[in-house]
Formats: structure tokens, sequence, C-alpha cells
């Protein structure tokens, strides 16, 4: 990042905090350079003291001079924040915006501004093993898209796409998909030890099949389909369990769950909110 003004971050949750602790950990940024705004001074205080950033409690003081601007809070408080910050973005920067289910339009609307990034991480960008689907506004320069990827990349892999339904559906495969694989890891875990294993052991055998799996899933050219059925022995074991989750609806109650987080994603992006009688 050749852009030497500062780097605010508006909403210190999370995802804020894997991508201040990333782009810190790369080297490629001072912490001088990275001011953090929100509404808890005590959440602030505790990323200053963990990672010598500047912080302010007052967000339209904190974007003034910026070269980007992310935005990484809740859905629900993003309206309360696009009008504190309407007209104050410095017209030279860009905005990434990385707040679920909020469109393009909206944040250009709201903020008065037209260099806007939106893009969809998910939290193993952390760790820097993330995947972000995004995409740019038409006004955004080379450089500030090169910003962008920069900034997405030391989250891990990035995706550059060029319809913005890419990124409900984004929200709803990758971006929630961590917590899909962490439900089947707890069902796998838990039925280890139902048989009898120490919950250590079960634990330990299911990360290291999944590790497995997913390399040797990277290292060879077949589909998914094809590597099942080479562990899939007429009347074996892996049959039998197969038949089982199929009867189930294993397969049938992934494919609606996910697309249950798409539609979610898009009602977001129209500002509906869940009643009192709605699941959350």
């Amino acid at each position: 990042m050749t852009d030497e003004r500062a780097i605010t971050i508006v909403g210190p949750g999370v995802m804020a905090e894997a991508i201040l602790s990333r782009l810190l950990g790369r080297g490629g940024l001072e912490a001088s350079r990275v001011l953090v705004s929100g509404p808890r001074q005590d959440r602030l205080q505790q990323l200053h003291e963990r990672y010598g950033v500047r912080t302010t409690t007052v967000n339209r003081e904190g974007v003034q001079g910026a070269s980007l601007v992310a935005l990484t809070v809740k859905p629900q408080t993003l309206p309360e924040v696009l009008r504190d910050l309407k007209g104050g973005i410095p017209g030279d920067a860009l905005v990434l915006s990385i707040v679920a289910g909020a469109p393009l339009a909206g944040i250009v609307e709201g903020l008065e501004h037209r260099s806007v990034v939106r893009a969809m991480p998910n939290t193993p960008a952390q760790v820097g093993a993330g995947i972000t689907v995004w995409m740019a506004t038409q006004q955004v320069s080379d450089t500030q898209r090169q910003q962008a990827r920069s900034v997405l990349s030391a989250l891990g892999q990035e995706i550059e796409v060029d319809e913005e339904d890419y990124l409900d559906m984004a929200t709803a495969l990758s971006g929630t998909g961590p917590s899909y694989v962490y439900l089947f890891m707890e069902a796998m875990i838990d039925a280890g030890v139902h048989m009898g294993f120490p919950r250590r052991i079960a634990e330990q055998l299911v990360l290291e099949t999944i590790r497995g799996s997913l390399l040797y899933y990277e290292r060879s050219p077949s589909h998914p389909a094809r590597l099942r059925n080479q562990v899939t022995s007429p009347g074996g074991t892996s049959a039998e369990a197969l038949y089982y989750l199929e009867k189930a609806g294993f397969r049938t109650a992934l494919a609606r769950a996910i697309w249950a987080a798409y539609e979610r994603s898009v009602e977001l992006g129209r500002g509906k909110k869940r009643g009192s009688g709605e699941a959350s």
C-alpha cells in the first residue's frame, strides 16, 4: 500500500481486528497509520494496547484525512453509521465495506461517496486463510482497486466479480460456510464420544481427517464425487454411512440452509428486520 495517509476502520469487531492484525502482521503497515473508531471505549482501549493503533469514539472525526475507510459494522447499525459519516469521507478516499447484505448503491447514497468496494470475507481471514469475494463501483480507480486487493489479499485469497448478486451468494456459501463446517465437525466429534472415544481423541481424529481430506482433494484433479466413490466399497462401512446420510436428507438440508442464508443476505440488503416471532 503506497498511500501514506491514514487507514480508518469503523467498527472494532472481530473482522475489524482480523483486518488490523493481518495488515500489521505482514509488516507493510505501521500502527501509527491506523485509526479505529467505535462507540465502546473499552474495546478501543483493548485494540490500542494490543496493536498500538490510534482510536476515537467519534466516527466522523476518525475518517478525516483517510485514504481508506473500512466499514466493519453490523448490518443493523449501518444506517446510523452512514448518517454519521454522510459527506464526511475525503473525496479521493476508498470506502471498503464488509457489511453483510449491504448493497453498493445504498452505501454510495448513504455516504454521498462513489468510490466504494463491497467485500465478503470469512472468519479464516483471522489466520490469513480466508477467501473474499468483492466488487467495486465504476468510480473506483485502478490505484484504489489495487489498494483494495492489497488489503483483502492479506486475509487470504480474493476474487473480484462484476455482478453484485455474487456477493449475497458468497455470504451464504463462503461467508457463512465456516459455521457449517464447525457444526459438521461438532457432530462427528460427538458421535465419536458416543461410541466411547475420549473427547480429546475424537477431536484429534476428526480434525486430522478433515485436514487430510482437504489436502488430498487439493492435490487431486478429481471431482469430490469421484473421490467419495473411491473410498466407498460395495457393502462396506462408507456405503452404509452414506446411505443413512442420504436417507436423512443431509445433502438437501445443507442446500436448503445455504439458500436460506442467501435469502437472508438479500433481506438484510433491503433493510428487512426479523420480527419478534422470527428466529434470528
